[in-house]
């Protein structure tokens, strides 16, 4: 009988792999947050994450990469936030409470804010990295607005929920801390549902 060897599984190297890749991203996000865009070189993560030059190289191949990745991730996080959301049943107001309130907790999350302070430094740099993150960001819109009314006309209310919402952000990153936005929001989700009642014959 022939004797086999057994196969080693690349479930655990991969899912270390994983691990790392996610605390080097944790650890650029905290970076900017506490150093801003300029201290988030890649040799300071590397070092405040405990990992080497090389390994940044291996999972992003420079710090382009790696800024797109944290870009990635919090836009990756938005979308499965907005595909997740149960709202259909929802009266209309409730619905869009609920829509926004999940939004500004996207949009507010340290992810979140590292990533708009990368595409902001960066100014389309990036190429096409930086374009694509548009178009996924277009297509958070367009998710936002359909949750809200399945009508697609009604798309401009999700283009005022989102730059309302990205002006709370940027007026917290100018802060540098975290602001109650409890009344601004309760006035955009009553604006919100006051045009789409009108718009559409009291829905």
């Amino acid at each position: 009988m022939t004797n086999v060897a057994p196969t080693r599984s690349t479930s655990a190297p991969r899912k270390r792999g994983d691990e790392t890749r996610a605390k080097i991203i944790a650890e650029t996000v905290r970076c900017i947050a506490e150093e801003g865009f300029q201290g988030a070189t890649a040799k300071h993560v590397a070092e405040r994450a405990g990992v080497t030059w090389g390994v940044i190289q291996y999972h992003f191949g420079d710090r382009n990469g790696l800024l797109m990745a944290v870009v990635d991730d919090g836009v990756d996080r938005l979308v499965e936030s907005l595909s997740t959301a149960q709202v259909a049943d929802l009266p209309l107001r409730e619905r869009i409470e609920t829509v926004v309130d999940i939004a500004w907790e996207c949009y507010s999350s340290p992810t979140s804010m590292a990533a708009f302070e990368i595409l902001r430094a960066t100014r389309g740099s990036l190429g096409d990295s930086s374009r694509r993150h548009l178009l996924e960001m277009n297509d958070a819109i367009n998710a936002l607005g359909l949750l809200i009314s399945d009508d697609p006309a009604n798309r401009d209310v999700a283009e005022v929920i989102w730059a309302s919402l990205r002006g709370m952000v940027l007026v917290e990153m100018i802060m540098g801390e975290g602001i109650s936005w409890q009344q601004e929001r309760a006035t955009l989700v009553t604006m919100a549902t006051q045009y789409l009642q009108t718009d559409s014959g009291g829905l």
